[in-house]
C-alpha cells in the first residue's frame, strides 16, 4: 500500500505509532555516556514529562523555551511538550544575554528550560541577571517585572538552584495528572496547531519568531527520511544542534517517523562522530561541509570503520566536488543527500535523492520535495522566469509556516497573497527542476550556516558611545563562507580600536556576531539618492583584508 502524500497527525501520534510497531528498537543513544533508550522506554520518559508539565499548570498554547546543548532531555521534551499542546521554543545555545532578554519578551514566554552552562556562557547566572526574582519568590509564583509573562524556570538536571523546579521534582508530579486528563489534552489537538517556534533573523530586521505546526513539521520531516529511504533499520548520527531544524526536523522528525534510531552527540567533534559511528554502526551521518571536511582530515580517520554508513545529509552551505567525492568513496555515502530551505518552510523545500549524479549533489541543492511547489521568479515582476535564468527563489505548499509571532506586517512581506514564500535567495532552477543557489537578495551574513542580519548588530553598536554610524557587512572567508565586518564612523572627539569595539559585543551578543573586521571611516559610499552601497564596503572589506580568503 503507498504511503500517504500528507499526513494529518500530531508530533505525539507520530512517537506514538513509532512505538507500537517498533517498541524494542533503540530510539536515543547517547555512547560517550552509555545512555541507550528504546521506543517504549523513550514513550514512558515523555509522558511522564508531558505529566508533569500538566501538573505544573501548562496550558496548550504556552511557550516552552530550551536553552540547551543536545542533553538527552532535549527530545523528550520536544514530544513532551507536542503532547500537551505546549510550544517548544527552541533557544541558540550561543545567545547572550541581550538576545535571550529579546527572544523572552518578544516571544511572551511562559517557561524557560535550561542547562547550567556553554562554553562561555553561565546559563545559570544569566537568567538570575536578568530574572532576580527568582531568588526570592517563592516558586510557583513568579512574578517578573521584566518578564510579565514568565512563569516557570526549570533546570535540566538533578541540581536544585534557587527558583527553579529540577527534573526529578518535575517527574515525581507526573503521578499528579490522571490518565484520563492526559488523554483529554491530546485528543483536543489538532495538527495545524502550532508546536515548534524557532528565532530567525531571516532577510529582514530583528529575529522573528517562526510558528510552525505539528503538519509542517512532521510532514517535512517524513519526506526528508523519505528521501534517504530511511527504515527502523537505520541508525542516524546526529552531532549538528537540536535548536536548528537542521537537528529537531531534518534529524528527530526523520528518524522517529520511520523508527529509526537516533544516535546523538552533545556536540561536534570529529573524533566523537568516527567513534560512535563506528561502535553503532550508524547508517546516516549529518553534518555541514566543515564537519565532514574536519572528520575526514582527522589523522585517526584511517583507523575507524565507516563501512556501515550509507546515506545522511550535508546542508547549511554548498558542498565542494573534491569533498563530495571523498565521503561518496572514503566514508561510504554513496546515498548522501543534500538539502536547502528555511526555517520558515519547516524548512527543508529541495532535496538531492540516494540515486542523483555527484554534479547533482555538488553543483544544486536538488529538486522539489513532494507536495511541495518551488519556483524562480523576477525580483521585480514577480513572474516566474525561464529555466537557466537567476531571479528569487519561492516555495509554497504544506511547509510554509504558520507565520512570524505577533508580526503580521513581516508574515505579509514573507508570504504573498497567493501563498508563496519569498526566500530572499536568488537562485536558478535546470531543466530537470534542479536547482542552484547564487546569492542572496538582502545582505544576510551566513557565517558557518549561522544566519547572521547586519541589522541587529547595527542597532547594538549604536549603543556604543561615540559611535556615530555603522554598517555591518559580510567579508568574504574561506573558512566560515563570511565574517562579520563592521564600518564604523565616530563621533567627533573619540579615537577607538578594533578591540574596542569587539570588548562592548562580549558577553552580549553571540561570538559568531561580533565583529572580526572593524574598519573605521569618514563617510560612505553613497549613491546619487543618498543610499549607502554596501556592495561597495564589500568590495572595500577586500582590499582592507585581503587576508581573509588567503
Amino acid at each position: 500500500m503507498d504511503k500517504p502524500a500528507l499526513r494529518e497527525i500530531t508530533l505525539g501520534q507520530m512517537l506514538d505509532e513509532a512505538i507500537m510497531q517498533h517498541p524494542d528498537n533503540e530510539a536515543v543513544v547517547y555512547v560517550d555516556r552509555n545512555y541507550r533508550m528504546t521506543y517504549r522506554e523513550f514513550g514512558e520518559l515523555v509522558d511522564n514529562l508531558a505529566k508533569g508539565l500538566m501538573a505544573m499548570g501548562v496550558q496548550k498554547g504556552e511557550k516552552v523555551a530550551i536553552w540547551a546543548t543536545n542533553v538527552p532531555y532535549w527530545v523528550a521534551f520536544q514530544f513532551a511538550t507536542a503532547k500537551i499542546g505546549a510550544v517548544l521554543l527552541t533557544v541558540n545555545t550561543f545567545y547572550k544575554t541581550a538576545e535571550l532578554e529579546y527572544l523572552l519578551k518578544q516571544s511572551e514566554c511562559e517557561n524557560l528550560l535550561l542547562i547550567d552552562s556553554f562554553r562561555d556562557t553561565d546559563y545559570v547566572q544569566t537568567v538570575y541577571e536578568l530574572v532576580p526574582e527568582l531568588r526570592t519568590q517563592e516558586r510557583g509564583y513568579l512574578r517578573s517585572e521584566k518578564f510579565p509573562d514568565l512563569k516557570r524556570v526549570f533546570f535540566l538536571g538533578q541540581e536544585k538552584h534557587r527558583g527553579m523546579y529540577s527534573m526529578p521534582e518535575l517527574l515525581a508530579l507526573s503521578r499528579v495528572t490522571s490518565e484520563e486528563d492526559y488523554r483529554a489534552r491530546q485528543a483536543s489537538l489538532d495538527p495545524h496547531d502550532v508546536v515548534n517556534m524557532q528565532y530567525t533573523s531571516g532577510t529582514t530586521g530583528f529575529p522573528k519568531g517562526v510558528m510552525l505546526t505539528h503538519y509542517n513539521i512532521g510532514n517535512n520531516g517524513f519526506w526528508i527520511g523519505e528521501n534517504q529511504k530511511f527504515t527502523h533499520k537505520d541508525r542516524v548520527c546526529l552531532p549538528v544542534p537540536l535548536f536548528h531544524c537542521f537537528g529537531c526536523v531534518l534529524g528527530v522528525l526523520a528518524a522517529v517517523s520511520h523508527a529509526a534510531t537516533l544516535v546523538i552527540l552533545e556536540g561536534f567533534t570529529p573524533l566523537l562522530v568516527l567513534a560512535a559511528v563506528e561502535e553503532e554502526k550508524c547508517t546516516a551521518l549529518y553534518g555541514v561541509p566543515t564537519m565532514f571536511i574536519a572528520v575526514l582530515e582527522h589523522r585517526s580517520f584511517p583507523r575507524y570503520d565507516l563501512s556501515s554508513l550509507r546515506t545522511g545529509i550535508m546542508a547549511g552551505s554548498p558542498c565542494p566536488v573534491p569533498v563530495m567525492e571523498k565521503v561518496i568513496d572514503a566514508m561510504h555515502m554513496s546515498e548522501i543527500t543534500i538539502c536547502y530551505g528555511l526555517t520558515e518552510t519547516s524548512p527543508v523545500m529541495t532535496q538531492t535523492r540516494v540515486n542523483d549524479t555527484i554534479e547533482q549533489r555538488t553543483r544544486t541543492v536538488g529538486r522539489a520535495m513532494p507536495e511541495i511547489e518551488v519556483r524562480v521568479v523576477d525580483p521585480e515582476t514577480g513572474e516566474t522566469v525561464a529555466p537557466g535564468v537567476q531571479g528569487e527563489v519561492c516555495c509554497r505548499g504544506y511547509n510554509v509556516m504558520k507565520g512570524y509571532y505577533n508580526n503580521p506586517d513581516a508574515t505579509a512581506q514573507a508570504i504573498d497573497p497567493d501563498g508563496w514564500m519569498h526566500s530572499g535567495d536568488l537562485g536558478v532552477m535546470d531543466e530537470d527542476g534542479y536547482l542552484s543557489i547564487t546569492g542572496r537578495l538582502k545582505d544576510m551574513i551566513i557565517r558557518g550556516g549561522e544566519n547572521v542580519y547586519p541589522r541587529e548588530i547595527e542597532e547594538f553598536l549604536y549603543r556604543m558611545e561615540g559611535i556615530k554610524d555603522v554598517q555591518v557587512v559580510g567579508v568574504p572567508s574561506r573558512k566560515y563562507g563570511e565574517e562579520v565586518g563592521a564600518f564604523v564612523i565616530l563621533k567627533e572627539g573619540f579615537d577607538y580600536a578594533t578591540e574596542d569595539i569587539r570588548d562592548f559585543c562580549r558577553g552580549q551578543i553571540s561570538r559568531y556576531k561580533i565583529p572580526k573586521y572593524v574598519v573605521f571611516l569618514d563617510e560612505y559610499p553613497m549613491t546619487a539618492s543618498g543610499k549607502i552601497q554596501k556592495f561597495k564596503l564589500r568590495e572595500l572589506a577586500g582590499q582592507y583584508f585581503p587576508e581573509a580568503m588567503e
